[in-house]
């Protein structure tokens, strides 16, 4: 009896041993150029040959939804669509292009026009500015204006049909586009199974689980665009998405001014004021579209929209850094104070 007892405690100690081997997951990261940045994928996995195939499928979305959203490729849905503007006819589109047609209008209504997807031709005015090196006309900008305005988009939601109200109007996904596409990713990462992942295209970053026996994932936020030493932050999340905003990398001198990638969909013209703006959201698109919108209000308009729509719950934390000659600002709201908290407190 009492060997038989040893041998049950002996299977069931095997047992438990070859479950735990079964569910082991190791870590794998992977890297490739697209988006025109550079895109990351960080996740956990029983073995190597599922993790070739999930990367395999993740970088398929992303080259998938590219064809749909960009603004470069001429023969993408979304330069289809644009080429019905004005016509007066109603176009069917893509479950993707229609969804992120949709977001873009609620966050455009939230931040009172700050964020648009209409701007398409005056980002067509700044990167001819960027080549040349001139400034466009006033001429120029009035004639993109005529075509820009959030309220000339006229969504069919039954039908998931999109009317182009305004001739010549031209779409331009690009400050929501790359945390659409996270979002994207990381739901596919889930559908086959993998919960612990990091999602990262060029800066806009989704999140799912901690990794196993972690916290969260540990992000860094630099701030080194205009102060001469490098500085940083640390702040440890999970199951949430995180976007930074400014002109560290992507900005035109012309005349001794700096002008931001980013333009004000109301003036058409790169943003000058010096910021850096990082958003902490629920998604991916949500995290990227504010920390555009943010920046386009500036320091004071962007902090209290940012303020208030994190007592909505649709931000979840907002840190803008801004500039002077010699010395860096910081203003964060109460949420991502107490993420940088939790993470003093031992995440790191």
């Amino acid at each position: 009896m009492q060997t038989t007892f040893a041998l049950r405690i002996i299977f069931l100690l095997l047992a438990t041993l070859s479950l735990s081997v079964s569910f082991a997951q190791y870590r794998y990261e992977f890297v490739a150029g697209k988006l025109g940045t550079v895109c990351r994928l960080v996740f956990y996995a029983k073995d190597s040959l599922t993790a070739q195939y999930i990367q395999a499928k993740a970088f398929s979305t992303i080259d998938t939804l590219n064809e749909v959203l960009s603004d470069y490729n001429e023969n993408s849905e979304i330069r289809r669509l644009c080429d019905s503007a004005g016509t007066g006819k109603m176009v069917v589109v893509s479950k993707d292009l229609y969804e992120i047609i949709a977001q873009s209008l609620v966050y455009s209504q939230l931040s009172k026009g700050a964020f648009d997807i209409t701007v398409g031709n005056y980002v067509q005015l700044w990167r001819r500015a960027k080549r040349q090196g001139i400034l466009p006309t006033p001429a120029q900008l009035a004639k993109a204006k005529a075509t820009t305005g959030y309220q000339k988009i006229k969504l069919y939601p039954a039908k998931q049909a999109v009317e182009l109200l305004a001739k010549g109007m031209r779409l331009d996904v690009g400050a929501v586009g790359k945390g659409f596409i996270a979002d994207k990713v990381l739901a596919l990462l889930r559908q086959l199974g993998v919960n612990s992942a990091l999602v990262d295209l060029g800066g806009d970053i989704a999140l799912g689980e901690a990794p196993p026996n972690e916290k969260g994932w540990q992000i860094e936020i630099a701030y080194t665009a205009h102060s001469r030493t490098r500085k940083s932050q640390k702040i440890v999340l999970s199951n949430c998405a995180i976007a930074t905003s400014g002109d560290t990398f992507q900005y035109i001198s012309i005349g001794g001014q700096r002008y931001s990638h980013i333009i004000h969909p109301k003036t058409g013209l790169g943003l000058t004021e010096k910021l850096q703006v990082t958003v902490v959201a629920q998604s991916g698109s949500t995290a990227d579209a504010f920390a555009s919108a943010i920046s386009v209000l500036g320091k004071k308009k962007g902090f209290a929209l940012a303020q208030r729509l994190e007592t909505k719950k649709y931000l979840l934390g907002t840190q803008i850094i801004y500039y002077t000659e010699n010395q860096t600002f910081i203003k964060e709201t109460k949420g991502i104070k107490e993420l940088s908290y939790a993470c003093d407190k031992g995440c790191l």
